[in-house]
């Protein structure tokens, strides 16, 4: 019996997917939920199980857009697995034999004998073809032969050591560019930089982090201080939580924060839900869970969509600062940076203090420039003022402790 296997729906609105990579060999044989193909949506790069076990064959290839509900490949649960190391394959009239290359040692100088495709890119630089080196059957010139030519003083340079690659982006990476470019073309975007002086926070860490770890099984970090900064910013000024809807502007009473964290297929953005509602615990344990999934490439397009503002921490790759690109259709972003030893002037006198600059960049359609800088002061602010503005003076009791 032979199974079709269609493209699932990974998501909402989510019409077309890409097959990112395929995980086994046409003809092997597979068993039932085994992970067979990665798929490329706009939002996020999924896992698709096999749903029955027997030998698989593909019926799209890597790098094929395939529409939701599609076949991509066929199953035929009647083939049984091979005895042998190797899994069953069945060979097809159209199966493709991969041809080793030839010696390079056995390359001969070109005489006017480029394919039509190398001629075109040799045209273009301005090569003779007399002196490339080729590659293919019979000294041809190859398109990657006219490709690794590099036009100098008249010559060409065709050093197999100098190497190149050209591979298509991921679905998800070519959203993620589309939505850049529409975000610098479509909106109004203004950053206002800050600084703060992270010695309060360096403090409690350094005085808390021993028991808050012991006892909620999670580190006190720097994203629940910075988390509780914004919740609080964005109830002082809505506007910087609020979006552009053609003509009108919906504000939110809630805070659904986006935050960046570095994934083995890119940038994520998972959101932390009603983070108006969290404790430093709830933050940290929230942020755990978020990065964990993001790294283990199991976030789903759920838990990236419909945050109202997002916190980004280039620091962590050692970024000194930066003007973060607002994360549509969010109005906001605030950047954060490393954190370096600056000398500063404190009651008349030069100290050395733990400084990270800030940023915040945003939608100047919507968002005035008192507000996008009141709200940058205020979540200063609180960053330094930690225990009066985000734990009410107990600092126990903010901590769970």
């Amino acid at each position: 019996m032979i199974l079709e296997m269609k493209v699932p729906s990974p998501g909402e609105s989510i019409t077309e997917v890409e097959i990112a990579s395929w995980l086994v060999e046409d003809g092997d044989y597979v068993e039932k939920d085994q992970a067979i193909a990665e798929v490329d949506s706009d939002k996020a790069t999924l896992e698709l199980p096999a749903e029955e076990s027997g030998i698989i064959t593909f019926k799209a290839e890597e790098g094929d857009a395939v529409a939701v509900g599609a076949v991509v490949c066929l199953i035929d649960m009647s083939a049984a697995k091979s005895d042998g190391s190797t899994a069953s394959v069945v060979k097809k009239s159209n199966e493709k034999v991969e041809v080793p290359k030839e010696d390079s040692t056995k390359s001969t100088y070109a005489t006017g004998t480029p394919s039509p495709a190398a001629k075109k890119i040799l045209d273009e630089k301005g090569v003779d073809a007399v002196h490339v080196v080729g590659t293919g059957k019979d000294g041809r010139i190859t398109k990657e032969d006219a490709v690794k030519v590099v036009p100098s003083m008249g010559e060409a340079i065709n050093d197999n050591n100098r190497k190149s690659e050209r591979k298509k982006l991921s679905m998800l990476r070519r959203k993620v560019a589309q939505r850049l470019v529409s975000v610098k073309n479509e909106t109004a975007m203004l950053t206002t930089f800050n600084e703060v002086d992270m010695k309060p926070i360096f403090d409690l860490r350094k005085k808390y982090k021993e028991d808050f770890k012991s006892k909620h099984d999670v580190g006190l970090g720097f994203m629940s201080f910075f988390t509780l900064a914004v919740v609080r910013a964005l109830e002082l000024f809505p506007d910087v939580n609020s979006m552009m809807d053609g003509d009108f502007k919906i504000s939110y009473d809630f805070a659904d924060i986006s935050i960046a964290v570095s994934g083995p297929k890119g940038l994520m953005v998972p959101v932390i839900r009603n983070a108006n509602n969290l404790t430093f615990k709830g933050v940290e344990s929230e942020v755990k869970r978020l990065a964990i999934r993001a790294r283990d490439g199991q976030i789903t397009v759920d838990e990236m969509t419909g945050g109202t503002f997002t916190i980004t921490n280039g620091g962590v790759f050692g970024s000194m600062l930066s003007t973060p690109i607002v994360n549509p259709p969010q109005s906001a972003i605030l950047g954060m940076h490393n954190i370096v030893e600056r000398p500063v002037a404190i009651n008349g006198k030069v100290v050395i203090r733990p400084i990270m600059y800030v940023a915040l960049s945003y939608d100047h359609r919507i968002i005035d420039g008192k507000e996008s800088v009141g709200f940058l002061v205020a979540v200063k602010e609180a960053l330094e003022n930690p225990t009066e503005f985000l734990m009410d003076g107990n600092e126990k009791k903010a901590l769970e402790l």
